[in-house]
């Protein structure tokens, strides 16, 4: 049995601007950071072995923070970077509700059949998330951590899963997100989908009487 545990970046500079971000290289902020400490010290719990990261730096140094805290090296795959969104990388998100609501929503449904223009072929999004997936199964540790980004740690569920990339975007993931998918032969089983019960640290108290 495996247990393959995702967690996605924390806050990036992008992420705190609303701006489309794919392979364009962004920072984490000062929250990111935080978020990422959070995520390390949540993660101690799972008795991971091996951490792999996307190369893109939101991922690696979110991934670096939490390998400190574990006292693990990182290893870096470029397969795991998030998919190139073409030419709405760098576009706010405002603007393409502004300008392009309807494109937008309809590759949020069925990102096959409704691609982003020159964006990644899916197809090819697909393989090299199946070629990293296959090769993380065939390594000797029980507990692996893998960090990545929305796009690329939902399209690895896919996979995981046996599900197509059309449901990619219904398996949204927060910043420091924690998925975990058990491996078992050939039983596949989510243990836990986006947990983000490390930030409420993160989160102002509500004032009890109002």
């Amino acid at each position: 049995m495996k247990n393959i545990i995702f967690c996605r970046h924390g806050e990036s500079e992008y992420n705190a601007k609303r701006i489309i971000q794919g392979h364009i290289d962004t920072d984490l902020t000062p929250a990111g950071i935080v978020q990422a400490r959070l995520a390390g010290e949540e993660l101690s719990k799972y008795n991971i072995q091996k951490i792999f990261s996307s190369d893109l730096r939101r991922a690696y140094r979110t991934a670096q923070i939490i390998g400190d805290i574990l006292d693990l090296p990182v290893e870096k795959d470029k397969r795991i970077r998030e998919m190139n969104f073409g030419e709405w990388e760098g576009r706010t998100y405002d603007h393409i509700f502004a300008t392009d609501y309807k494109t937008f929503q309809n590759w949020l449904k069925n990102p096959v059949a409704c691609p982003l223009p020159s964006q990644e072929e899916i197809e090819s999004f697909e393989k090299r998330l199946r070629s990293f997936y296959k090769d993380i199964l065939k390594l000797p540790e029980k507990n692996i951590l893998i960090v990545g980004h929305g796009g690329s740690i939902q399209g690895l569920i896919c996979v995981s899963c046996g599900i197509g990339m059309e449901n990619l975007w219904a398996l949204k993931h927060s910043n420091t997100g924690i998925t975990v998918v058990q491996v078992n032969s050939s039983q596949v089983t989510i243990k836990v989908i986006n947990s983000t019960s490390h930030l409420d640290r993160t989160k102002p108290k509500e004032n009890p009487i109002m």
